[in-house]
């Protein structure tokens, strides 16, 4: 039908702008992300059972003894192999966003060990040497774990670093097998000190190495993420995460900037914004500032890729000259019979205003009408166009839909090669060209649907958008539906 130039991102971002967002400033954030409650048990959830994957197994310290025994002499008592092999946390864990940090405490937790133990002594009634070894195994039952951490905003990164971490140890039941193992019970119990300060010292330096890697990953996020050739997104973080009483926020700059020009980090403070999702239980809420939606507009404005020609129309006949000969008739007597194209650009970059019942969108047109008059195409007049439309957005699963409908619109000549054109004479041409082209196109691509973007390994379920003045915010659930591509990540 039509022939259209723009990036499908402005589809996305016309659709997105359709329902409504509280503005953060033009000079501070224009995109906050709010992991909630339920969001942060989820991660917590997540990255306790990466963690364990990842210590398990985990390989202890050896340790060898000499003690004194009564009518045996000097025995040495040996245990090696000590290895931490299976955790289980349950479901007793808990996570507090705090003024300073995230506390995670996991209480509870049970664990498997395995060692081998030998000794040795040289009996006085005896000129040999009498030794005896096996395998034991241990349950570490009543262990808890609790680590502090802080994110902070480090020139626009993200950066981690553990306040506190520690292990308590409660009890151990250690359990010999081979050699004369009953008999010797009471000298592997010598152990039990120093298996439990083994744990309690490498899983918090585990944990703390685990951390450091994860701040490497977080200060190596890209503060720009190309989005094409033209347009690319300013991911730098604005101010310190703020931390709720049950939830953090992020603010993120979020506005849309020429691929090739360098972006400036925009670090300026501003208010805290209140996100709420309606009063219902999600755990991520996305919102967006218009300007992001408007910068966007801009960058492609400037780079030139808002352009529609227009060859093909549900009443072909509209585009040739015949159907113009009582309207505008040195048209048709000029150009008698031929074919006409629709060449439409923007005459200044595109407007998004969001309220809360709707998205408001200002289009200010060139169309210029060009003739095909055998081999050449010949413009012979432009007219001006200002179109006001507006919808809403919806949405079904993870994908988001659209709706768009037409406002108003006005009309100006701007300038012509075949005399005056009376707009009052071509107004009703327009409106059922704006109805019957531009609207149902543009219906067409925002009913498919996007799938909104997410890390890879995660999908985001029930999603549903909450509109207020200014700004658009996102309100989902996450499920976790790929283990490895976390475990794949070196900070894991």
């Amino acid at each position: 039908m039509a022939q259209l130039y723009p990036h499908p991102l402005l589809l996305l971002l016309f659709l997105l702008a359709a329902a409504g967002v509280s503005a953060g400033g033009s000079d501070g954030a224009h995109v906050s992300a709010v992991v909630a409650e339920k969001g942060l048990a989820f991660a917590k959830d997540v990255l306790i059972g990466e963690a364990v994957r990842s210590l398990t197994p985990l390989r202890l310290p050896g340790v060898e003894k000499a003690l004194r025994v009564p009518f045996l002499g000097g025995v040495r008592v040996a245990a090696s192999n000590i290895t931490l092999f299976h955790l289980d946390v349950g479901g007793n864990s808990t996570v507090h966003p705090g003024g300073s940090g995230l506390v995670v405490v996991a209480s509870g937790i049970t664990a498997n060990i395995s060692m081998h133990w030998s000794y040795r002594y040289d009996s006085w009634l005896l000129p040999i040497e009498i030794s005896d070894s096996g395998t034991a195994s241990i349950l570490v039952q009543g262990m808890e774990v609790g680590i502090t951490m802080v994110i902070k905003n480090s020139n626009g990164s993200l950066a981690l670093s553990v306040l506190h971490c520690g292990c308590y140890v409660k009890d151990l039941v250690i359990s010999l097998d081979g050699g004369a193992s009953w008999f010797y019970q009471g000298f592997i119990n010598a152990f039990e000190d120093h298996i439990k300060a083994a744990v309690e010292k490498a899983i918090p330096e585990n944990i703390i190495e685990g951390a450091g890697k994860l701040d490497s990953f977080l200060q190596g996020l890209p503060r720009t993420v190309s989005l094409d050739d033209v347009a690319a997104l300013n991911m730098t973080f604005v101010n310190d995460p703020h931390y709720g009483n049950s939830s953090i926020e992020f603010d993120i700059n979020g506005l849309i900037t020429s691929a090739v020009a360098k972006t400036t980090n925009n670090l300026q403070k501003h208010p805290h914004l209140s996100l709420s999702c309606g009063g219902a239980s999600k755990m991520l809420s996305l919102s967006l500032d218009e300007d992001v939606f408007n910068s966007a507009l801009d960058v492609y404005f400037k780079a030139g890729s808002m352009h529609w020609v227009v060859d093909k129309v549900p009443d072909q006949s509209l585009l040739n000259t015949a159907s113009w000969k009582f309207i505008i008739p040195r048209l048709y007597w000029n150009y008698p019979n031929d074919d006409m194209l629709l060449n439409i650009s923007m005459a200044s970059s595109p407007v998004i205003k969001i309220t809360s019942e709707k998205i408001g969108a200002t289009i200010n047109a060139d169309m210029i009408i060009d003739v095909i008059d055998g081999k050449q195409t010949v413009p012979v007049a432009c007219i001006s166009v200002v179109v006001s439309a507006s919808g809403v957005v919806e949405t079904s699963g993870n994908k988001v839909y659209g709706r768009v409908g037409l406002d108003d619109f006005s009309l100006a000549l701007k300038w012509s090669k075949i005399g005056n054109i009376y707009m009052s004479l071509i107004q009703g041409v327009i409106r059922v060209f704006l109805n019957t082209v531009c609207m149902p196109y543009l219906n067409s691509r925002l009913g498919n649907g996007f799938v909104l973007p997410v890390v890879h390994g995660f999908t985001l379920q029930d999603v549903y958008i909450l509109t207020s003045a200014e700004r658009l915010t996102l309100c989902s659930d996450v499920i976790f539906t790929n283990a490895s591509s976390l475990a794949s990540l070196a900070f894991l």
